[in-house]
């Protein structure tokens, strides 16, 4: 086992610790979730991804990392956004908490891990007919929301963080 793989299975271990601790690997907060009772995995999520934003941009600032976009492909990510929600629909439990559910003996998560990987299998059998036919759909090239909209990045980013923020106020004094 090299550095990279320690490395990747103890930040994987903390945030599994996180997810835990902040319990969005329970079936029911994630059911309170899709129900908009209770917005914990949302600010969960919207924190990680703020911390992800600032920091990686952060990063690439001082050119510690370069950025690699992929392609806008709006069949892909329509087509991946209506499977997302309907297995966390149909489940209750994202991709990203299963494991976590599993870890503390909800059994009931392992259909969903079956049915990824069931799923992963039927999507390399018909990679080929995919691309051929479906993949590639509208497909808008690198395209960032600074680039199309023409402002600096770190203008949506602080629009982003700022909103996001005031969302998590509205959610506290809501109560939820």
């Amino acid at each position: 086992m090299n550095a990279e793989m320690i490395y990747g299975l103890i930040t994987g271990m903390f945030f599994g610790f996180l997810l835990q601790k902040a319990r969005v690997v329970r079936y029911d907060k994630q059911i309170a979730a899709l129900r908009f009772q209770d917005m914990t995995i949302i600010k969960f999520m919207m924190s990680a991804i703020i911390v992800g934003m600032v920091g990686i941009h952060f990063f690439e600032m001082f050119g510690l990392v370069s950025l690699l976009f992929k392609p806008v492909v709006l069949s892909e990510n329509i087509g991946g956004g209506i499977l997302f929600g309907l297995g966390w629909g149909l489940l209750g439990y994202c991709p990203g908490t299963q494991g976590g559910a599993l870890g503390e003996g909800r059994w009931d998560s392992l259909w969903g891990i079956l049915g990824m990987i069931v799923g992963a299998g039927l999507y390399a059998e018909t990679y080929p007919f995919l691309v051929e036919n479906v993949l590639g759909w509208e497909n808008l090239g690198y395209l960032t929301l600074p680039q199309l909209i023409g402002v600096n990045r770190w203008l949506v980013i602080i629009v982003f963080v700022t909103g996001i923020l005031a969302m998590f106020r509205w959610f506290e004094k809501k109560g939820l």
